[in-house]
């Protein structure tokens, strides 16, 4: 979600042709509100608040200052913050204020330049050098970053020149950017299923935002317990929680609450799967007989990650009375042309 908030009759103006164009939702001040049909903001620490926990981007049309102000008493870290852009309100310069990288700021600004025949005024450093960003690319990928420190490592050495190591579990299509895949190097890029392996002094891990976790419980396991024993299984396998991105199980768990409740809370779909349905799945997976007496079918988290995910990466694992497996979709990356830059 975009929002936008215009402080003029002329910046409601140019609001509603970039909410129109960015799929946003233009707010003013109440002044505005009733001439030009939009909401009202209210006070504008209490409307940056709220935007700060429910949108992806701000757009603020007027002074940078103005946002400056409003956005100051709710900044955190890049890894969290929405994407922020100040666009004057004759539409000549966009400027990404914060989140320019992993929030996608840098990119919103451009979009906002285009529409309005402004030009967008970007300062990150990989940008203004024409360099590699792990973080752009990253995010472009869905993939996810697991060591932030490693990032702004690797985003250091690049920009002083220094050569960075790479190594991916799978196929990139296009020209690997200069200075990267360099032998022996200090710093360097892993990606993989999991953040397990140290190929470099300094590592930074990169996996796919393409797991599904497959789960088999006890009958009336509460989410807590869940929780607790999935900690402990991410622990053990260096599995980023953020590469989760669907849960499987037995469809006789389709109304189980604890799990249901972890799917949830954190924003995973979920998938049920017939006993037959899972006996169909092909491959060598542990048996259990106390699981196959009570479900039908020998092993539930391995075959449902399985049907549910793709190629399995980590076998059924037990952690606290629940057995969990991960699934990794077919992965297929590729290397994005460096953007020219303003």
């Amino acid at each position: 979600m975009i929002a936008l908030i215009a402080f003029t009759r002329r910046g409601c103006e140019l609001g509603k042709t970039l909410a129109a164009e960015l799929g946003g939702t233009l707010y003013t001040t109440e002044r505005f509100s009733g001439e030009f049909g939009l909401l009202s903001c209210g006070s504008l620490q209490g409307w940056t608040k709220a935007r700060f926990l429910d949108s992806e981007a701000l757009v603020f049309i007027g002074a940078a200052g103005i946002a400056v102000r409003a956005i100051a008493p709710f900044v955190k870290e890049k890894f969290s913050d929405p994407a922020i852009v100040s666009v004057d309100e004759m539409g000549r310069f966009a400027v990404p204020l914060l989140s320019g990288h992993v929030g996608g700021a840098n990119a919103l600004a451009r979009r906002v330049a285009a529409v309005t025949g402004g030009q967008a005024v970007i300062s990150t450093a990989t940008d203004v050098n024409a360099r590699f960003a792990v973080d752009v690319w990253a995010k472009e990928q869905n993939l996810v970053i697991c060591e932030r420190e490693a990032a702004k490592a690797v985003s250091a050495a690049i920009l002083e020149g220094e050569a960075i190591g790479f190594d991916s579990a799978y196929p990139i299509t296009g020209e690997m950017p200069e200075g990267l895949g360099a032998p022996d190097a200090r710093v360097g890029i892993c990606i993989g299923s999991t953040a397990a392996q140290q190929l470099f002094d300094t590592t930074l891990h990169l996996v796919p935002k393409a797991v599904t976790l497959g789960v088999g419980c006890r009958r009336g396991t509460s989410q807590e317990q869940l929780q607790a024993a999935l900690d402990e299984f991410l622990r053990q396998n260096a599995l980023p929680r953020a590469a989760i991105c669907a849960l499987a199980s037995i469809d006789l768990k389709e109304d189980e609450p604890g799990l249901l409740a972890l799917a949830a809370s954190n924003g995973w779909k979920t998938q049920f799967f017939s006993a037959e349905e899972l006996a169909a799945e092909q491959g060598d997976f542990p048996a259990s007989g106390f699981v196959a007496r009570t479900t039908g079918v020998d092993n539930v988290c391995q075959r449902a990650a399985q049907r549910a995910g793709g190629d399995i990466i980590i076998q059924k694992t037990i952690c606290r009375g629940v057995t969990f497996a991960a699934a990794m979709a077919r992965i297929m990356l590729h290397w994005v042309e460096q953007e020219n830059n303003e």
